[in-house]
């Protein structure tokens, strides 16, 4: 049986996670309707819009493309799953959610990261011990667009990634089976890959691995 993997959203919104997901063995629930996805073998949080500031308590400095909807539905879809102890992947924005969901804060802007000319950069990132490192080793080329990022690492949290400026670019949970990078794999894998960056499938293909087989 495969493994089916909950993201919200609308279909056809994600192709290039839907995509990578899919080389890598899984089934894709992508809807608005929370009533399925406690039948879902694992959760990912994909890139998108900035939380609510008050979420984690500032007022607004420098957000922008606020989701509120999905903020709601996406930290009760993450209270679901990890009281399940069902595996959750973060990207991007996700990893923010997964750092707000466990008290962290956030940096509401920040320069560099985001993309240059349309194109995401690209960027050397160092790894603690960790699934990031067992996979990519001491040192990887990422590639960035992002303008927020993690601050304050909330409960459980541990950084496993930092770039030069010291930006955390991958946690994990350190009892739950929850990862997230604020870079993007799925941008990084199949016809996407890129010589001399990481390949982004393989922390698909990794992360799945921790998930019971089930679904629809």
């Amino acid at each position: 049986m495969a493994k089916t993997v909950f993201l919200w959203g609308q279909p056809g919104q994600y192709p290039n996670y839907q995509r990578a997901l899919k080389a890598a063995g899984a089934a894709v629930r992508l809807s608005q309707d929370l009533s399925g996805a406690d039948r879902c073998s694992a959760l990912l949080l994909p890139g998108g819009g900035d939380m609510e500031p008050w979420r984690y308590g500032q007022v607004n400095t420098a957000s922008r493309g606020l989701e509120p909807d999905r903020d709601r539905a996406e930290l009760l879809l993450l209270e679901r799953f990890t009281r399940a102890r069902k595996p959750v992947l973060g990207i991007c924005r996700g990893m923010q959610v997964i750092n707000v969901f466990f008290g962290g804060t956030l940096v509401q802007d920040l320069p560099g990261h985001g993309q240059a000319a349309g194109r995401d950069r690209l960027h050397r990132v160092r790894s603690a011990p960790s699934p990031l490192r067992d996979l990519y080793g001491a040192a990887a080329v990422v590639n960035s667009a992002h303008h927020q990022a993690a601050d304050r690492l909330g409960s459980g949290l541990r950084a496993v990634q930092w770039t030069a400026d010291g930006t955390v670019e991958a946690v994990v949970h350190e009892d739950l089976p929850v990862w997230a990078v604020q870079w993007h794999p799925e941008r990084l894998s199949g016809p996407l890959a890129l010589a001399g960056a990481a390949d982004g499938g393989r922390l698909f293909t990794a992360w799945l691995s921790l998930a019971a087989p089930g679904g629809f």
